[in-house]
Formats: structure tokens, C-alpha cells, sequence
């Protein structure tokens, strides 16, 4: 979320870090589509990862398939472990949605299970950030409801916000992305992949 004097960036998840890592390991939903995707990249592919966490299943899958993965996470705890894990890749403890990240291109950008966890408006700014750092044939996975949805995350009791399939595909419009498809992961995790229009060369 965005930063004001005293807040906590990574939305309570520092605190539920061992909760969030137990629980998200210990499913590996969402691993197969995420490969499937990273398969489609060109080899070597640069992906910035937004919420990476410890880095299991997606960054795991990631590397797997050969990219090269740039992460991003607000918790201490989970970056650390991440790190642990990859020590290959470089990472930034700090918010997402103002991360010096994006001041580079990518490949490709993912975020699986953070974007909902900000405000709308935040929302659409971090789609308008996706969208100014994507090189020419980027793509940019993410997962939030296809119905417009408010619900507490039952980690952190804090609100999540889904916007809905109308209304992520317009902000991807205004931010020069177009909606390829959307599909759904083994636990009905709803994916949107978006991209510059301009396709990037898969792997033989």
C-alpha cells in the first residue's frame, strides 16, 4: 500500500509472515499456470515480480523455466527468506507501488495475490507503473476476482478490493496494455494477462 509516516507497507503480512508463508508453500496453487506462462517468455526473459513473499511457488517456477526475476516485497521476514532462497536475483524490501524498480524495463511483470490488497486507485496507478516499465512485447500476469468483490483477507483482517473484469480491463487500457485472456488455477484463482500488443518471441 502506499506509505504515510508510521504505516506499514507491506499491509499487515510482516506480522502474519509465518502464517502467509506456511500457508502459501504449503498449497503451491497457481505453480503450474505460472510455469505454463514463464514457458511462453523468451529465454532469459526479465520478469519483475511485484509481492514476491519467500519466493515459493512462483519465483521457484520462475526460475525454473529460466527467467531472470527482479522481486519486490514490503516484509522484512518474507524478502529475507526470498533472498535465502535466490541469491541470484535481485530484490527491494519496500513498497510496490512506489518502487525504484520501475524505472527499468522488464520483460514481463507478475503479481499473483497482492494487487487486490490495495485501495481502487492504488490499483489502477500500480496498472498505469506495469504498464510504463513493460519493453515492447511485455506482459504482465496478475490475479484478482472477476466479479467486483470487498472482502477481509483472512490474514491480516485488513479490506481487500477486487475492481472486476470490466474494470481491470479499462485500467489496463489506459495504461497501453491489452487483455489477452483470463483463465482460472486449480483453486479458481482468476488470472488476467495483459500486453503491449507488440508479441515478444517464445522459446522454441
Amino acid at each position: 500500500m502506499p506509505s504515510r509516516p508510521g504505516a506499514d507497507a507491506s499491509g499487515g503480512y510482516e506480522a502474519a509472515a509465518e502464517a502467509y508463508q506456511a500457508l502459501r508453500e504449503g498449497a503451491g496453487i497457481g505453480a503450474d499456470a505460472v510455469s505454463s506462462w514463464a514457458r511462453s517468455l523468451r529465454p532469459g526473459a526479465e520478469v519483475l515480480e511485484l509481492g514476491c513473499g519467500a519466493g515459493v511457488p512462483v519465483t521457484e517456477q520462475l526460475a525454473r523455466e529460466g527467467c531472470t526475476v527482479w522481486g519486490i516485497d514490503a516484509s522484512p521476514t518474507l524478502l529475507a527468506r526470498f533472498r535465502e532462497r535466490f541469491p541470484q536475483f535481485q530484490s527491494e524490501c519496500e513498497d510496490l507501488t512506489a518502487s525504484a524498480m520501475f524505472g527499468r524495463r522488464f520483460d514481463a511483470v507478475i503479481a499473483i495475490g497482492v494487487i487486490f490488497l490495495l485501495p481502487p486507485d492504488a490499483q489502477r496507478d500500480l496498472i498505469q507503473r506495469v504498464g510504463a516499465c513493460l519493453a515492447p512485447g511485455g506482459e504482465f500476469l496478475f490475479t484478482a476476482p472477476a466479479v467486483p468483490a470487498r472482502w477481509n483477507d483472512v490474514l491480516t483482517g485488513k479490506a481487500s478490493h477486487g475492481l472486476g473484469a470490466a474494470a481491470y480491463a479499462t485500467a489496463l487500457d489506459a495504461a497501453g496494455l491489452a487483455l489477452l485472456r483470463e483463465f482460472a488455477d486449480e483453486g479458481e484463482n482468476h488470472y488476467y494477462l495483459a500486453g503491449t500488443g507488440r508479441p515478444t518471441p517464445a522459446r522454441p
